[in-house]
Protein backbone atom coordinates (compact mmCIF):
# COMPACT_ATOMS: atom_id res chain seq x y z
CA UNK A 1 0.00 0.00 0.00
CA UNK A 2 1.20 3.72 -1.23
CA UNK A 3 1.81 6.21 1.59
CA UNK A 4 -0.94 8.44 0.85
CA UNK A 5 0.16 10.96 3.66
CA UNK A 6 3.11 12.22 1.69
CA UNK A 7 1.20 13.42 -1.17
CA UNK A 8 -1.52 16.06 -1.41
CA UNK A 9 -3.64 14.16 -4.29
CA UNK A 10 -2.64 10.67 -5.76
CA UNK A 11 -3.72 11.58 -9.13
CA UNK A 12 -3.61 15.27 -10.92
CA UNK A 13 -5.25 15.21 -14.22
CA UNK A 14 -4.82 18.31 -16.65
CA UNK A 15 -8.01 18.96 -18.36
CA UNK A 16 -11.37 18.71 -18.35
CA UNK A 17 -12.80 17.30 -21.62
CA UNK A 18 -13.53 13.54 -22.47
CA UNK A 19 -10.69 11.49 -22.10
CA UNK A 20 -9.40 13.90 -18.69
CA UNK A 21 -12.80 13.45 -17.28
CA UNK A 22 -13.22 9.62 -17.64
CA UNK A 23 -9.48 9.62 -16.37
CA UNK A 24 -10.25 11.30 -13.45
CA UNK A 25 -13.85 9.94 -12.71
CA UNK A 26 -12.59 6.19 -13.26
CA UNK A 27 -9.72 6.83 -10.45
CA UNK A 28 -12.24 8.53 -8.30
CA UNK A 29 -14.72 6.14 -8.34
CA UNK A 30 -12.40 3.68 -6.80
CA UNK A 31 -11.69 5.55 -3.98
CA UNK A 32 -8.16 7.85 -5.16
CA UNK A 33 -7.73 11.64 -4.08
CA UNK A 34 -8.48 13.40 -7.71
CA UNK A 35 -7.97 16.54 -9.01
CA UNK A 36 -8.64 18.47 -12.08
CA UNK A 37 -7.11 21.46 -13.62
CA UNK A 38 -9.04 23.36 -16.37
CA UNK A 39 -7.57 26.53 -17.42
CA UNK A 40 -11.19 27.64 -18.95
CA UNK A 41 -13.23 29.18 -15.91
CA UNK A 42 -16.56 27.89 -17.98
CA UNK A 43 -16.02 24.41 -18.92
CA UNK A 44 -18.77 25.01 -22.03
CA UNK A 45 -16.27 28.15 -23.66
CA UNK A 46 -14.18 28.36 -26.54
CA UNK A 47 -14.12 24.37 -27.36
CA UNK A 48 -12.40 22.31 -30.17
CA UNK A 49 -14.44 19.25 -30.82
CA UNK A 50 -17.42 19.21 -32.80
CA UNK A 51 -19.25 17.02 -29.72
CA UNK A 52 -20.44 14.39 -32.72
CA UNK A 53 -20.64 11.09 -30.13
CA UNK A 54 -21.00 7.38 -31.93
CA UNK A 55 -23.17 4.56 -30.52
CA UNK A 56 -20.63 2.96 -28.77
CA UNK A 57 -19.69 5.89 -26.69
CA UNK A 58 -23.53 6.47 -26.29
CA UNK A 59 -24.30 3.31 -25.28
CA UNK A 60 -21.41 1.85 -23.04
CA UNK A 61 -19.81 5.02 -21.41
CA UNK A 62 -20.81 7.25 -18.97
CA UNK A 63 -21.81 9.48 -21.62
CA UNK A 64 -25.07 7.34 -21.60
CA UNK A 65 -26.39 9.44 -18.90
CA UNK A 66 -26.18 12.75 -20.79
CA UNK A 67 -29.61 14.38 -20.94
CA UNK A 68 -31.94 13.88 -23.66
CA UNK A 69 -32.19 17.31 -23.91
CA UNK A 70 -28.37 17.98 -24.75
CA UNK A 71 -28.50 15.51 -28.06
CA UNK A 72 -30.31 14.26 -31.53
CA UNK A 73 -29.69 11.42 -32.61
CA UNK A 74 -28.49 11.00 -36.64
CA UNK A 75 -28.60 7.80 -38.34
CA UNK A 76 -27.80 8.53 -42.02
CA UNK A 77 -24.69 10.01 -43.87
CA UNK A 78 -25.05 12.16 -46.87
CA UNK A 79 -21.59 12.24 -48.62
CA UNK A 80 -21.05 14.67 -51.50
CA UNK A 81 -18.83 14.53 -54.52
CA UNK A 82 -16.79 17.45 -55.09
CA UNK A 83 -19.25 18.02 -58.06
CA UNK A 84 -21.85 18.06 -55.03
CA UNK A 85 -23.64 14.67 -56.44
CA UNK A 86 -24.50 12.91 -53.02
CA UNK A 87 -25.07 9.62 -51.98
CA UNK A 88 -27.19 8.17 -48.90
CA UNK A 89 -25.16 5.88 -46.26
CA UNK A 90 -26.77 3.81 -43.60
CA UNK A 91 -25.73 1.07 -41.78
CA UNK A 92 -28.73 -1.02 -39.62
CA UNK A 93 -28.35 0.10 -35.58
CA UNK A 94 -25.64 2.34 -35.93
CA UNK A 95 -25.97 5.90 -35.81
CA UNK A 96 -24.38 9.26 -34.00
CA UNK A 97 -25.42 11.39 -31.26
CA UNK A 98 -24.89 15.52 -32.29
CA UNK A 99 -24.77 17.10 -29.40
CA UNK A 100 -25.72 20.98 -27.26
CA UNK A 101 -21.51 20.40 -26.75
CA UNK A 102 -20.97 23.61 -24.23
CA UNK A 103 -23.95 22.10 -22.64
CA UNK A 104 -22.33 18.19 -22.13
CA UNK A 105 -19.15 19.95 -20.93
CA UNK A 106 -20.44 21.29 -18.46
CA UNK A 107 -22.58 18.27 -17.65
CA UNK A 108 -19.50 16.52 -17.96
CA UNK A 109 -17.96 18.85 -15.24
CA UNK A 110 -20.79 18.23 -12.60
CA UNK A 111 -20.04 14.24 -13.07
CA UNK A 112 -16.44 15.07 -12.09
CA UNK A 113 -18.00 16.85 -8.93
CA UNK A 114 -20.66 13.71 -8.67
CA UNK A 115 -17.87 11.26 -8.41
CA UNK A 116 -15.88 12.92 -6.37
CA UNK A 117 -13.36 14.24 -8.33
CA UNK A 118 -11.82 17.70 -7.25
CA UNK A 119 -12.30 20.17 -9.71
CA UNK A 120 -10.51 23.74 -10.02
CA UNK A 121 -12.19 26.21 -13.17
CA UNK A 122 -9.74 28.58 -14.41
CA UNK A 123 -6.74 27.29 -13.38
CA UNK A 124 -3.81 26.63 -15.79
CA UNK A 125 -1.16 23.49 -15.63
CA UNK A 126 2.07 25.95 -16.02
CA UNK A 127 5.22 23.29 -14.64
CA UNK A 128 5.71 20.38 -13.06
CA UNK A 129 9.14 18.66 -11.51
CA UNK A 130 9.56 14.76 -10.93
CA UNK A 131 10.30 14.07 -6.91
CA UNK A 132 10.70 11.16 -5.25
CA UNK A 133 7.41 8.98 -6.03
CA UNK A 134 5.72 11.21 -7.81
CA UNK A 135 5.03 15.02 -9.33
CA UNK A 136 5.48 18.00 -7.68
CA UNK A 137 3.01 20.47 -9.74
CA UNK A 138 3.08 24.03 -9.64
CA UNK A 139 0.48 25.84 -7.71
CA UNK A 140 -1.39 22.83 -7.03
CA UNK A 141 0.90 20.30 -4.97
CA UNK A 142 2.56 16.85 -4.71
CA UNK A 143 0.69 13.90 -6.85
CA UNK A 144 1.76 10.42 -7.42
CA UNK A 145 1.02 10.28 -11.06
CA UNK A 146 0.19 13.45 -13.29
CA UNK A 147 -2.07 12.57 -16.61
CA UNK A 148 -2.07 15.05 -19.33
CA UNK A 149 -5.56 15.65 -21.15
CA UNK A 150 -4.73 18.48 -22.48
CA UNK A 151 -4.47 19.17 -26.17
CA UNK A 152 -2.71 18.51 -29.05
CA UNK A 153 -0.07 21.02 -27.74
CA UNK A 154 0.43 19.53 -24.05
CA UNK A 155 2.39 21.55 -22.13
CA UNK A 156 2.25 17.96 -20.02
CA UNK A 157 4.29 16.34 -22.95
CA UNK A 158 6.90 19.26 -23.26
CA UNK A 159 7.41 19.61 -19.20
CA UNK A 160 7.19 15.61 -18.79
CA UNK A 161 9.49 14.89 -21.39
CA UNK A 162 6.53 12.76 -23.41
CA UNK A 163 5.98 12.67 -26.66
CA UNK A 164 3.99 15.12 -28.65
CA UNK A 165 1.47 15.43 -31.71
CA UNK A 166 3.37 16.25 -34.82
CA UNK A 167 0.76 16.06 -37.31
CA UNK A 168 -2.23 17.62 -37.83
CA UNK A 169 -5.32 19.21 -39.17
CA UNK A 170 -6.69 22.13 -38.77
CA UNK A 171 -10.24 22.38 -38.58
CA UNK A 172 -12.97 25.36 -38.06
CA UNK A 173 -16.27 25.32 -37.27
CA UNK A 174 -19.65 28.02 -37.69
CA UNK A 175 -22.66 27.48 -35.20
CA UNK A 176 -25.93 28.77 -36.14
CA UNK A 177 -28.16 28.68 -33.30
CA UNK A 178 -31.88 28.33 -34.37
CA UNK A 179 -31.53 27.66 -37.98
CA UNK A 180 -32.58 23.80 -39.51
CA UNK A 181 -31.30 21.81 -42.36
CA UNK A 182 -33.57 20.93 -45.30
CA UNK A 183 -32.64 17.47 -44.12
CA UNK A 184 -31.89 17.40 -40.52
CA UNK A 185 -31.98 13.80 -39.73
CA UNK A 186 -28.62 13.23 -41.80
CA UNK A 187 -25.02 14.27 -41.39
CA UNK A 188 -23.63 15.66 -44.55
CA UNK A 189 -20.00 15.63 -45.51
CA UNK A 190 -18.77 17.01 -48.64
CA UNK A 191 -15.10 15.45 -50.50
CA UNK A 192 -12.90 18.69 -51.78
CA UNK A 193 -9.40 18.85 -52.40
CA UNK A 194 -10.01 23.05 -53.16
CA UNK A 195 -11.57 23.58 -49.79
CA UNK A 196 -10.69 20.19 -47.52
CA UNK A 197 -7.23 18.69 -48.99
CA UNK A 198 -6.53 16.12 -46.66
CA UNK A 199 -9.80 16.07 -44.69
CA UNK A 200 -13.82 17.06 -45.20
CA UNK A 201 -16.46 19.63 -44.78
CA UNK A 202 -19.75 18.74 -43.18
CA UNK A 203 -22.93 20.46 -42.02
CA UNK A 204 -24.91 18.34 -38.73
CA UNK A 205 -28.35 19.09 -36.96
CA UNK A 206 -27.91 19.67 -33.60
CA UNK A 207 -30.15 20.34 -30.57
CA UNK A 208 -29.50 23.92 -30.79
CA UNK A 209 -29.37 24.71 -34.64
CA UNK A 210 -26.84 23.59 -37.27
CA UNK A 211 -22.78 23.06 -37.16
CA UNK A 212 -20.91 23.82 -40.29
CA UNK A 213 -17.11 22.39 -40.15
CA UNK A 214 -14.35 22.07 -42.28
CA UNK A 215 -11.18 20.87 -41.92
CA UNK A 216 -7.50 20.44 -44.05
CA UNK A 217 -4.54 18.88 -43.17
CA UNK A 218 -2.25 21.90 -41.62
CA UNK A 219 1.38 22.60 -42.91
CA UNK A 220 3.03 24.36 -40.34
CA UNK A 221 5.32 25.49 -43.10
CA UNK A 222 2.50 26.95 -44.93
CA UNK A 223 -0.34 27.33 -42.60
CA UNK A 224 -3.20 28.02 -44.37
CA UNK A 225 -7.21 28.67 -42.41
CA UNK A 226 -9.65 26.43 -43.68
CA UNK A 227 -12.04 28.87 -46.21
CA UNK A 228 -15.25 27.89 -44.09
CA UNK A 229 -17.03 31.09 -45.97
CA UNK A 230 -16.96 30.06 -49.54
CA UNK A 231 -16.76 26.54 -48.49
CA UNK A 232 -20.64 27.47 -47.49
CA UNK A 233 -21.03 29.74 -50.71
CA UNK A 234 -20.48 26.62 -52.39
CA UNK A 235 -22.11 23.73 -50.44
CA UNK A 236 -24.84 25.58 -48.79
CA UNK A 237 -27.88 25.21 -50.88
CA UNK A 238 -26.94 21.57 -51.66
CA UNK A 239 -26.81 20.72 -48.12
CA UNK A 240 -30.03 22.27 -47.18
CA UNK A 241 -28.31 24.89 -45.28
CA UNK A 242 -30.73 28.35 -45.19
CA UNK A 243 -29.32 31.19 -46.91
CA UNK A 244 -28.28 34.80 -45.26
CA UNK A 245 -27.43 33.09 -41.57
CA UNK A 246 -24.60 34.71 -39.15
CA UNK A 247 -22.91 32.19 -37.61
CA UNK A 248 -22.93 32.58 -33.41
CA UNK A 249 -20.29 30.63 -31.70
CA UNK A 250 -16.90 29.80 -33.79
CA UNK A 251 -14.81 26.87 -32.85
CA UNK A 252 -11.54 26.71 -34.37
CA UNK A 253 -8.05 24.14 -33.47
CA UNK A 254 -5.52 21.60 -34.45
CA UNK A 255 -6.68 18.06 -33.94
CA UNK A 256 -4.14 15.15 -34.43
CA UNK A 257 -4.31 12.76 -37.35
CA UNK A 258 -1.13 10.81 -37.00
CA UNK A 259 -2.04 8.08 -34.20
CA UNK A 260 -0.53 7.98 -31.18
CA UNK A 261 2.32 9.58 -29.65
CA UNK A 262 5.87 7.85 -29.37
CA UNK A 263 6.21 7.99 -25.85
CA UNK A 264 2.76 8.13 -24.05
CA UNK A 265 3.80 6.96 -20.68
CA UNK A 266 6.80 6.97 -17.96
CA UNK A 267 7.63 7.85 -14.82
CA UNK A 268 4.25 8.45 -13.54
CA UNK A 269 3.10 10.74 -15.88
CA UNK A 270 1.23 9.76 -18.90
CA UNK A 271 -1.08 11.40 -21.91
CA UNK A 272 -4.42 10.66 -22.81
CA UNK A 273 -7.04 11.67 -25.37
CA UNK A 274 -5.43 14.87 -27.71
CA UNK A 275 -2.62 14.95 -26.02
CA UNK A 276 -1.55 11.24 -26.39
CA UNK A 277 -3.05 11.48 -30.15
CA UNK A 278 -5.96 9.16 -29.41
CA UNK A 279 -7.53 10.45 -32.21
CA UNK A 280 -8.86 8.17 -35.81
CA UNK A 281 -6.39 9.54 -38.80
CA UNK A 282 -8.91 9.39 -41.07
CA UNK A 283 -12.36 10.16 -39.42
CA UNK A 284 -10.46 12.37 -36.79
CA UNK A 285 -13.00 10.96 -34.60
CA UNK A 286 -11.98 10.92 -31.09
CA UNK A 287 -14.86 11.07 -28.30
CA UNK A 288 -14.76 7.34 -27.91
CA UNK A 289 -11.39 6.15 -27.76
CA UNK A 290 -10.21 9.09 -26.09
CA UNK A 291 -12.93 7.90 -23.39
CA UNK A 292 -12.03 4.35 -23.28
CA UNK A 293 -8.01 4.90 -22.87
CA UNK A 294 -8.88 8.01 -20.25
CA UNK A 295 -11.20 5.51 -18.65
CA UNK A 296 -8.31 2.79 -18.76
CA UNK A 297 -5.24 4.87 -17.83
CA UNK A 298 -7.66 5.77 -14.46
CA UNK A 299 -8.55 2.30 -13.52
CA UNK A 300 -5.45 1.40 -13.90
CA UNK A 301 -3.58 3.88 -11.96
CA UNK A 302 -5.83 3.08 -9.07
CA UNK A 303 -5.65 -0.56 -9.18
CA UNK A 304 -2.02 -0.18 -8.63
CA UNK A 305 -2.11 1.92 -6.24
CA UNK A 306 -4.91 -0.14 -3.94
CA UNK A 307 -4.33 -3.49 -5.12
CA UNK A 308 -0.70 -3.72 -6.39
CA UNK A 309 -1.30 -3.98 -9.91
CA UNK A 310 0.82 -3.54 -12.74
CA UNK A 311 2.34 -0.25 -13.57
CA UNK A 312 -0.16 1.98 -14.80
CA UNK A 313 2.47 3.69 -17.45
CA UNK A 314 2.56 0.00 -19.13
CA UNK A 315 -1.41 -0.46 -19.13
CA UNK A 316 -1.68 3.15 -20.60
CA UNK A 317 0.89 1.80 -23.37
CA UNK A 318 -0.82 -1.18 -24.17
CA UNK A 319 -4.09 0.23 -24.35
CA UNK A 320 -4.02 3.00 -26.76
CA UNK A 321 -5.24 2.33 -30.25
CA UNK A 322 -2.83 1.28 -32.82
CA UNK A 323 -4.95 2.80 -35.62
CA UNK A 324 -2.31 0.67 -38.11
CA UNK A 325 -5.11 0.53 -40.98
CA UNK A 326 -6.44 4.41 -40.86
CA UNK A 327 -2.61 5.57 -40.50
CA UNK A 328 -2.08 4.11 -43.85
CA UNK A 329 -5.03 5.16 -45.24
CA UNK A 330 -4.16 8.69 -44.08
CA UNK A 331 -1.03 8.29 -45.72
CA UNK A 332 -2.91 7.69 -49.35
CA UNK A 333 -5.31 10.61 -48.61
CA UNK A 334 -2.64 12.66 -48.21
CA UNK A 335 -0.95 11.89 -51.01
CA UNK A 336 -3.82 10.20 -53.41
CA UNK A 337 -6.78 12.98 -53.35
CA UNK A 338 -8.03 13.85 -56.54
CA UNK A 339 -11.65 15.11 -56.82
CA UNK A 340 -12.31 13.01 -60.36
CA UNK A 341 -12.43 9.77 -58.80
CA UNK A 342 -15.18 10.75 -56.17
CA UNK A 343 -16.82 12.83 -58.80
CA UNK A 344 -16.96 9.48 -61.08
CA UNK A 345 -17.16 6.60 -58.75
CA UNK A 346 -19.24 8.16 -55.86
CA UNK A 347 -22.24 5.33 -56.75
CA UNK A 348 -20.41 2.77 -57.77
CA UNK A 349 -20.56 -0.36 -55.31
CA UNK A 350 -16.41 -0.16 -53.73
CA UNK A 351 -16.58 3.98 -53.04
CA UNK A 352 -20.14 3.06 -51.04
CA UNK A 353 -18.41 -0.05 -49.57
CA UNK A 354 -15.67 2.18 -48.44
CA UNK A 355 -17.26 5.46 -47.13
CA UNK A 356 -19.58 3.03 -45.10
CA UNK A 357 -16.62 1.49 -43.33
CA UNK A 358 -15.14 4.68 -42.52
CA UNK A 359 -18.39 6.28 -41.26
CA UNK A 360 -20.03 2.91 -40.13
CA UNK A 361 -17.83 0.05 -39.66
CA UNK A 362 -19.18 -1.66 -36.86
CA UNK A 363 -16.59 0.42 -35.10
CA UNK A 364 -14.53 -0.06 -32.17
CA UNK A 365 -13.90 3.73 -31.69
CA UNK A 366 -15.34 7.07 -32.24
Amino acid sequence: MWNASEFDFDLIVVGASFAGAACAIAAARRGLRVCVLERKRDPGDKLRTTGIIVKEAAERTLLQRIPASLTRRTEAVRLYAPSLKQVALAAPGCYFLTTDTPAVMRWLAGQLREHGAELRLGCAFTDAARIDGGWQVQGVGRSRYLVGADGARSRVARRCGLGEVRQFLYGIEYEFPGAKLADPEALHCFISKRYAPGYIGWLAQNPRGVQAGLALRHDPANARVPDIDGFLLRVGIAGGLPRHLRAGHTRAGLIPCSGPVDCIARDGAMLVGDAAGIVSPVTAGGIHSAWAHGDAVGAAIAAHLRDGGPPPEEVAIDAAPRFRAKRALRWMYDRLQFDWPFDLLLHSPPLRWAAEQVYFHRRGAG
